[in-house]
């Protein structure tokens, strides 16, 4: 994961006309979230992978082109669940409020 910049992730050194990528933010109220787990999820809810958020809650999946899952795992927390559409050549851009 990149280091985290003003208004998300770092794009440098990624080819986003090549890539189809989701990433974002997870927050409870406006404060970020660091440790929670996001994960990703196909269309027929199988799990695909997971990573841990950063210090300032964001995270980033490289992903496939069509329609996943986010599941957010955080402490103190119900399991969140946010539909998101992913394409190449694009970021697809997710704030998770918990």
């Amino acid at each position: 994961m990149c280091g985290a910049t003003k208004g998300g992730l770092s794009l440098d050194g990624v080819n986003v006309a090549k890539e189809a990528v989701i990433q974002g933010q997870v927050l409870r109220g406006e404060e970020p979230v660091p440790n929670a787990y996001v994960r990703l999820l196909d269309k027929t809810g199988e799990f695909t992978a997971e990573v841990p958020t950063s210090a300032s809650g964001h995270f980033r999946f490289f992903a496939g082109e069509g329609q996943w899952t986010l599941r957010t795992l955080a402490p103190k927390a119900d399991p969140t669940d946010r539909v998101v559409q992913a394409a190449v050549g694009s970021v697809a851009e997710v704030t998770i409020t918990l």
